[in-house]
């Protein structure tokens, strides 16, 4: 079974910095998937932050643009979200999202547990 797990949320004062990782079970790899991002505060729908394609072409909310980047380690099956200058309003459970077209209207898609990240003074 397809284990996607994140770890690095945590508590942050305004203008810090976190990064947030996504490792995936031994039986998966990320080669061939776009691999997301996504965020969701308190009592609000779940939204994109930052995308990268399985060719490395990356996404980004505008609202992150120059302070939030993602990246991938194919070779540690590892996504990571490299939040600086953080704000309070980035506040939400940040989930990893590992996504493939297979056929048709068939796609292969995989969700994490999610990591809370709190900024806060």
């Amino acid at each position: 079974q397809v284990q996607l797990v994140e770890s690095g949320g945590g508590l942050v004062q305004p203008g810090g910095s976190l990064r947030l990782s996504c490792v995936a079970s031994t039986s998966f790899s990320f080669s061939g998937y776009s691999v997301a991002w996504y965020r969701q505060a308190t009592g609000k729908q779940r939204d994109l932050v930052a995308s990268i394609t399985s060719g490395g072409t990356t996404n980004y909310t505008n609202s992150v643009k120059g302070r939030f980047t993602i990246s991938t380690d194919n070779a540690k099956n590892t996504v990571y979200l490299q939040m600086n200058s953080l704000k309070p309003e980035d506040t939400a459970a940040y989930y990893c999202n590992a996504r493939r077209h297979l056929f048709g209207s068939v796609w292969s898609d995989f969700w994490g547990r999610g990591t809370q990240v709190t900024v806060s003074s």
